[in-house]
């Protein structure tokens, strides 16, 4: 299956729709940074892509094993740092409840941990490149 997900800023904003198939996010920077504080940020993009997955993949991979889950967090943390900034190491914590023992719950988050996509790309450093740009400018 191939992904594409689309930012579109609002007219005459920095803000922007974020888009993915028929989801939508808000996208912008804080206020004291030029943005019109309204939605996320790249940096929270990344982390919460982080969390998303491992929340997704621990539904389902505890369904494939019969386990119902009750309630899932997963906290993502990192921060940016250097010019141009880069994310530092990315670490994250789960806390799940669920109708399993305890052992078998752990079992799932070593199995979640070792097969999440977003994290295995961070970890084995999926490339990442400019494909396309289309400029128009000012006349003269």
């Amino acid at each position: 299956m191939t992904f594409e997900a689309r930012t579109r800023s609002l007219p005459g904003r920095p803000a922007a729709i974020g888009s993915a198939g028929p989801f939508t996010l808000v996208v912008d920077r804080p206020a004291d940074g030029g943005g019109d504080g309204l939605g996320f940020n790249g940096g929270q993009l990344l982390y919460l892509a982080v969390a998303g997955c491992v929340s997704n993949d621990l539904f389902r991979e505890a369904r494939t094993a019969g386990i119902t889950l009750h309630r899932v967090e997963v906290t993502v943390h990192g921060d940016f740092t250097g010019d141009p900034a880069v994310s530092t190491e990315i670490s994250y914590d789960v806390r799940v409840d669920g109708d399993a023992s305890e052992a078998r719950l752990r079992e799932l988050v070593a199995r979640v941990d070792a097969i999440a996509e977003v994290p295995n790309s961070l970890r084995r450093g999926t490339p990442v490149r400019l494909r396309h740009s289309e400029v128009t400018g000012a006349a003269g």
